[in-house]
């Protein structure tokens, strides 16, 4: 699925994915009933309807999808643990990692107990393409193989979570049960290293530091240095020297 398609194709074919796996009423059945949590199962139908191309066994491993010599990967966190899977899958066939990110999030709250939901809450955090990189930065010795292409699926979500922290009212240290997706909002796909240059904004002066992108894209500046980390060795940015501490980069002259 290229974003060539049509807003309404794609959001008529997220809803179909939807239905299929929790059903009309989204909201309060089927949560947490299934083998795989929901936005997996949900994005697997959505980028393969067919059930006979869902978990097919390759070299030892089980693919999400495999169809047309191709195969899909959903992971929607430590991708770290796509490595074996990838090392044995890259030097044969085109591997697709997909991995959702939430842009707009709502928390709902569960007692263990009685099942009892609470009002949701909207998260103050709001997620972007750039949340995904500490994740790619696991598999970042993969990412210039040409069999790879990585899509960061930007999705708004209720996200279902136990009452069983540590704390008083047993939020903090709680567990997440799990995530139901509201909304396909954006596909960001990378699959070429220029493919990065879009994480290079233009309005950045000619020479910066770490801290200047971070303000330029509105992250943290940790997250800033991962996200540089990945772009330096994909070759949109280059290092031209230090100033203090920090590297100065510019956008590569192929920019």
């Amino acid at each position: 699925m290229e974003m060539t398609e049509s807003r309404i194709s794609i959001e008529h074919r997220f809803e179909e994915a939807k239905k299929k796996v929790i059903g009309v009423d989204r909201q309060r059945f089927g949560i947490g009933t299934y083998g795989e949590k929901s936005v997996h199962a949900i994005l697997k139908n959505f980028y393969e309807p067919d059930e006979d191309h869902q978990e097919i066994p390759i070299e030892n491993f089980v693919a999400d999808i495999y169809r047309d010599e191709e195969i899909i990967e959903i992971q929607t966190r430590q991708l770290n643990k796509l490595r074996d899977k990838l090392a044995a899958f890259l030097p044969l066939y085109p591997v697709t990692v997909v991995h959702p990110v939430p842009r707009e999030k709502w928390l709902i709250w569960m007692d263990e107990e009685t099942g009892e939901l609470s009002t949701k809450r909207k998260s103050p955090k709001r997620g972007s393409p750039f949340t995904a990189f500490p994740e790619l930065y696991k598999i970042k010795m993969f990412l210039k193989n040409p069999n790879l292409k990585v899509k960061i699926v930007m999705l708004d979500m209720e996200e279902y979570r136990l009452l069983n922290g540590w704390s008083r009212d047993k939020k903090k240290g709680s567990s997440r049960f799990d995530r139901i997706p509201l909304q396909f909002v954006e596909e960001v796909v990378l699959e070429r290293p220029e493919d990065y240059l879009q994480f290079v904004p233009i309005e950045l002066e000619k020479e910066f530091t770490t801290r200047d992108y971070g303000k330029a894209v509105h992250i943290p500046e940790q997250l800033a240095s991962t996200v540089l980390n990945i772009l330096y060795y994909m070759g949109a940015v280059e290092r031209t020297g230090k100033k203090g501490n920090f590297y100065l980069y510019r956008a590569a002259d192929n920019a």
